[in-house]
């Protein structure tokens, strides 16, 4: 019996414009409250910029949001992990002194800040996963600990980058979920590790959990659900982790699979 319902958004849940089949959400969302299921988006994403994405819905949805290191519903936040201030600005000089050219997010509980000197092109990029977005002319300004830090590299140079964070990795954890993209959370802070908090909160076993993924990033959250799903477009590691392949995002397989498994189990 399929209790809890969690998925991915980029490149798993919305399309290749950043959005999805609201018409085919409002009657898959019916389906799953009509069985009881619990609906959860797991995402990078900011828990505000998840609330902007599915409007009237958004306070019943359970947002593992900011890189699985929140868990927010109804407006509430019922888990949050942070980095602390210096151990984040330490993190961040090392980042500036590797690159000028990638775009550092540096999330914190007052909305995600990034420098006021990034292009313009780069901080449309940003708003799209952020709904608060503060900017600064220096990070060492920052006195708030860190909710997360991300790393945008439109150059797609993040595995070249990633070696030189190698100093932090007992006290952070860190993932490429794709080139363009590095997230830096709290230590043992992931997908899965949120979501097995989740599953807690929700009294829901991994054996009653569907989830859908596509990234690097997914693979802790599949190996929490029995019935694990990799997007066609995922990455080959991706879908060799999950237990079955569904269609690609552009597609509204997501919905699709739900909709087709809810009625196995009326």
């Amino acid at each position: 019996m399929i209790k809890l319902i969690i998925t991915d958004l980029d490149g798993t849940f919305l399309n290749s414009q950043g959005d999805y089949d609201r018409a085919l959400f409002a009657k898959t969302w019916a389906n799953m409250l009509s069985r009881g299921v619990h609906f959860a988006a797991c995402t990078g994403k900011q828990c505000e910029r998840v609330e902007e994405l599915f409007g009237e819905f958004s306070k019943d949805i359970w947002i593992v949001g900011d890189s699985a290191t929140r868990i927010k519903h109804n407006g509430n936040f019922a888990f949050q992990s942070l980095i602390d201030n210096a151990t984040g600005r330490a993190i961040i000089n090392t980042l500036e002194e590797v690159s000028s050219s990638h775009v550092i997010i540096a999330c914190t509980p007052e909305g995600a800040i990034v420098r006021s000197d990034v292009p313009q092109h780069l901080k449309d990029k940003v708003r799209r996963s952020y709904a608060r977005m503060i900017e600064t002319v220096d990070f060492g300004r920052v006195d708030s600990d860190f909710v997360k830090i991300t790393v945008f590299d439109e150059e797609g140079n993040c595995p070249q980058t990633r070696p030189h964070l190698s100093p932090f990795e007992e006290d952070v954890y860190i993932v490429v979920s794709e080139a363009s993209w590095i997230d830096i959370a709290g230590y043992g802070v992931h997908k899965g590790s949120t979501v097995q908090k989740l599953q807690e909160i929700l009294n829901v076993s991994p054996e009653e959990t569907m989830a859908f993924g596509d990234g690097y990033n997914d693979l802790e959250l599949l190996a929490q659900a029995e019935y694990s799903f990799a997007m066609r477009n995922a990455f080959d590691e991706v879908k060799h982790a999950a237990r079955f392949i569904t269609g690609t995002n552009d597609e509204s397989a997501v919905m699709d699979t739900i909709n087709r498994l809810l009625v196995l189990q009326s």
